[in-house]
């Protein structure tokens, strides 16, 4: 009877091929031993083991024993080390080829399965990444395949782990699902070991005062942390520069490697405060020898405090210059008022304290001061014109010239009984006024609107009197009167 062998299963083939050799190697089978046919022994049950003859295209040939060829499909060995003629392995037969007749076999399941026996949770193995997905990263360990989530990649958190393919990690096996043939590893716990054992072999090596290098790994509103060789120290923004610095990143970022010196050591709370600026010359050194009293120099304004405004005159050196001597002429109420942030002004130095870091400035220094000579030209008993300014309770103040204020008391405003400043002068009005006293120390000069009628007009040029209450009689009780 002729049977087509296309029409062979070849599960079941296979099944038949097994049972009848059990325990019969390929050299018996050949006529042949081992030492004749040069052809390796029969291993475990299943498994035959053969000589690489030939790599053509995309498959490899095997001589298993006798004529007996098979074939291995040539992705199968790992690209860095491909098969080489002569090489011995063992393989897992697949049944035979309906085309070509010989037999199909596998090398990868052979080592998959010894690689199945060898593993173990919380063992550090290497294993090379093969891919990526959305969860993380695919791996090989020596043919069987892994799983790392993308949490358990790195102590840092990455955005893109393609630059992952390819490499080798050392990871540790975190769990096995035979049935399932599932591993995970994580590479993050290799990390985190090496880092805190780093951490306890430096922490015996620190000390306060000395300079270590290191690299910023991260930046937050208020300093920057910097890894000083495995264990991690934060440098605070008031001590990355001299100069004032509106955030970190203005001084440092991410990546960067910098010196630093370590300023305070806390290894019970494992805190580190570590200095930058320490490691340069302090400006304020050197200030008494540059800046004198008396000095004009440029500067340019940073902040605008409600009590003045902050001035840099080289980087790590500040003046303020104090509200109340900002102008001469204009009367105050804020900094803004006069100067804005980034502003370049000329200032002068009104004195300096080195040891408490500040020096006052004054703006209005480097213009003439209008109360210069001011008891002359407005001489107690003289008659001056001004302009009503501001009118408070117990008085008005009349501006005589830009920069110079006098006060016309409520008592000084008419020779009658005033109740209200407004019913006098209001705010704008240009008046008549003798000046009653000139006190240059306090900067003020007393006015009075009382003007001699003979030498400034008629008296019906005077405000009119304030009418006169009269006494009622109250009458008598019972309607009798005196």
């Amino acid at each position: 009877m002729d049977v087509n062998p296309h029409d062979l299963d070849d599960d079941a083939l296979k099944r038949e091929m097994e049972q009848a050799l059990d325990g019969i190697s390929p050299d018996t089978l050949s006529g042949s031993t081992p030492h004749e046919s040069g052809n390796p022994h029969t291993g475990e049950r299943g498994r035959i083991r053969g000589r690489i003859v030939g790599v053509r295209d995309h498959d490899v040939f095997v001589d298993y024993g006798g004529k007996a060829e098979g074939f291995i499909a040539l992705d199968e060995f790992e690209p860095e080390n491909p098969p080489q003629v002569g090489q011995v392995f063992e393989f897992i037969p697949h049944g035979f080829d309906r085309d070509s007749g010989q037999m199909r076999l596998s090398l990868r399941e052979t080592r998959t399965e010894a690689d199945w026996d060898s593993i173990r949770v919380g063992d550090t193995i290497e294993a090379k990444v093969t891919g990526t997905n959305i969860g993380g990263l695919e791996l090989s360990i020596h043919g069987v395949r892994a799983f790392m989530p993308k949490s358990q990649v790195d102590v840092e958190r990455h955005e893109d782990f393609h630059g992952f393919v390819g490499r080798r990690l050392e990871c540790e096996i975190t769990e096995i699902n035979r049935r399932g043939r599932n591993v995970l590893v994580s590479r993050r716990r290799v990390l985190e070991r090496r880092l805190e054992e780093a951490r306890e072999q430096i922490k015996g090596e620190l000390a306060e005062g000395e300079q270590r290098h290191g690299v910023v790994k991260r930046i937050v509103d208020f300093g920057a942390f910097v890894d000083i060789g495995g264990i991690e120290g934060l440098l605070h923004v008031s001590d990355m520069s001299y100069a004032r610095l509106s955030h970190p990143r203005d001084m440092v970022k991410v990546g960067d490697e910098v010196d630093v010196q370590i300023l305070k050591l806390d290894l019970k709370r494992n805190r580190i405060s570590l200095g930058l600026k320490q490691l340069a010359p302090d400006p304020w050194n050197l200030v008494e020898a540059n800046y004198r009293a008396g000095a004009t120099i440029e500067g340019r304004v940073t902040r605008l405090m409600e009590f003045g405004a902050f001035v840099e005159l080289e980087p790590g050196i500040e003046g303020l210059i104090p509200i109340s001597e900002l102008s001469w002429t204009q009367r105050v109420k804020h900094p803004k008022d006069i100067v804005s942030p980034g502003d370049h002004v000329r200032v002068s130095v009104l004195a300096v304290d080195a040891e408490r870091r500040r020096i006052s400035l004054s703006l209005r220094a480097m213009s003439e001061d209008p109360w210069q000579g001011a008891e002359e030209r407005y001489a107690v008993d003289s008659v001056v014109k001004g302009a009503v300014t501001r009118i408070a309770p117990f008085g008005a103040f009349i501006q005589l010239e830009e920069g110079i204020e006098g006060l016309a008391h409520i008592s000084e405003l008419s020779h009658q009984r005033v109740n209200q400043v407004g019913d006098v002068v209001k705010i704008g009005d240009v008046v008549e006024c003798r000046v009653i006293d000139v006190k240059l120390d306090q900067r003020r000069i007393s006015l009075s609107l009382k003007v001699a009628p003979d030498q400034h007009g008629p008296t019906d040029q005077l405000p009119e009197p304030m009418p006169q209450r009269k006494d009622r009689k109250r009458p008598l009780r019972g309607g009798l009167s005196w």
